[in-house]
């Protein structure tokens, strides 16, 4: 499986981490690997080489069938449900590579850096770019999105992928984060919901 990730696809995260707030004129993807995966409930383990771990919340698409070049009339039909996932990334890492302009894959990409939730057939949801979802940090509210606040909507995001990339069955795509992100400790206890079903409950080691 292919695990791709949109970034900077909601303006006030990018106004959060001083990224312009202006839709780009495509989106910004990045990969994981599928390494990154975490599901199931298990513990998250801080990694030893980053002393800034942060928490993005992001609405995760399935892929259903393999397409290429697939027009935004068609998108639709080639992703069955959705999910929650969390795009773990090494903030500090991040800014070291920003700066030297070197690609991000390893502060984005490294092992279980990528929560999966469990997903929903897209039949039981309501309208795709009207979904609402919101993370718990110990209790506390930590952020709340709707897809709707996003640059690129689901079926714009796989018409520009699949001109690049063939997606196949069981890929999924991480369609960006929301503002209010923040850093992780041992002993974190993470909620993902999505319409108030939680999805994800996991901690932090």
């Amino acid at each position: 499986m292919k695990i791709i990730a949109i970034g900077w696809n909601y303006p006030r995260h990018n106004a959060e981490l001083s990224v312009s707030t202006e839709k780009p004129e495509s989106p910004v993807i990045f990969m994981k690997p599928d390494t990154a995966v975490l599901r199931d409930g298990e513990p998250f383990y801080l990694p030893d080489f980053s002393d800034e771990v942060h928490y993005e919340t992001e609405v995760v698409v399935r892929i259903s069938k393999m397409g290429k070049n697939i027009a935004r009339q068609f998108a639709n039909r080639y992703y069955d449900a959705i999910g929650l996932g969390i795009d773990f990334t090494a903030r500090d890492l991040q800014r070291k590579f920003k700066q030297a302009g070197d690609p991000w894959d390893l502060c984005k990409g490294f092992d279980n850096s990528a929560p999966i939730s469990r997903f929903i057939p897209k039949q039981d949801l309501p309208e795709f770019q009207k979904l609402n979802f919101h993370l718990l940090l110990n209790g506390k509210q930590v952020q709340t999105g709707r897809t709707s606040d996003m640059f690129f909507s689901i079926d714009e995001i796989i018409e520009y992928v699949s001109r690049f990339v063939t997606l196949k069955v069981g890929d999924v795509i991480f369609t960006g984060t929301p503002e209010g992100v923040g850093p992780v400790h041992v002993g974190d206890h993470l909620q993902a919901f999505l319409e108030n079903e939680k999805l994800l409950d996991f901690k932090v080691c």
